[in-house]
């Protein structure tokens, strides 16, 4: 399995290996009550984005970084058939880094690259926990978060497949569409928006973020024209 492959189709889905050390926290950690990191990086995105109220930014950081966590799955998974071995023990996050250094992978061990696994890593295995660990901080509703985790399923699936077409890999595009849709079939995710062709997604909740001063509408949300503007 070549990570610097599936990092040419992005910083997104970049990953680096190495053992934690710094500000690197295995995300297990996170998981489990040790919140400080979670609060600092909302905390970052807040003053960054000069957000109205601490739910729009948490909401914001989530989706950040549960893109992420598809795209270093789902990209191993599509142009090579395998997918990184992501354990939250093995996997650690530093929230006061961007794309690729914000996750860290301890070492590598090649899983089957199919829809099942990646739904036992990523879903189960990250998606379920770091929204309890969201709600922790923020009052979010799960109906945002999975619409959030849609969301970020889209847009890696939708990276994958135009960078496969520009490169000559129809193979490839095929695989993003054809897992993409197997991973949208469950009913956590089936019920966040309406796919469309492209591929894209029409979301059936929203993210928050043109709460955001200057901010607009996400290319998939909901709504037609921001709530409360004319």
């Amino acid at each position: 399995m070549d990570l610097t492959a599936a990092a040419s189709v992005g910083g997104f889905f970049a990953l680096r290996t190495g053992s934690p050390g710094g500000g690197h926290l295995p995300l297990s950690r996170l998981y489990a009550g040790e919140g400080a990191p979670l609060a600092a990086r909302i905390d970052t995105v807040e003053a960054r984005l000069n957000a109205p109220e601490r739910r729009t930014a948490a909401s914001v950081a989530h989706l950040g970084l549960v893109a992420r966590l598809w795209s270093i799955a789902l990209g191993p998974a599509v142009l090579h058939g395998e997918v990184p071995d992501l354990t939250p023990d093995a996997l650690s996050w530093d929230g006061g880094q961007s794309a690729p250094d914000d996750l860290l992978l301890d070492g590598v061990r090649a899983l089957p690259g199919t829809a099942e696994r990646i739904r036992e890593g990523v879903q189960y295995g990250h998606l379920v926990p770091l929204a309890d660990a969201f709600r922790r901080d923020t009052p979010l509703s799960y109906g945002l978060l999975w619409g959030n985790a849609g969301s970020a399923l889209a847009g890696a699936v939708r990276e994958l497949h135009g960078w496969a077409r520009r490169n000559g890999r129809p193979e490839a595009a095929r695989r993003a569409l054809e897992l993409g849709a197997e991973l949208f079939a469950h009913p956590d995710l089936a019920g966040t928006g309406t796919l469309l062709p492209g591929p894209a997604l029409r979301r059936r909740s929203c993210c928050l973020y043109y709460r955001v001063p200057g901010g607009g509408l996400c290319g998939d949300c909901v709504f037609d024209r921001p709530p409360g503007r004319g």
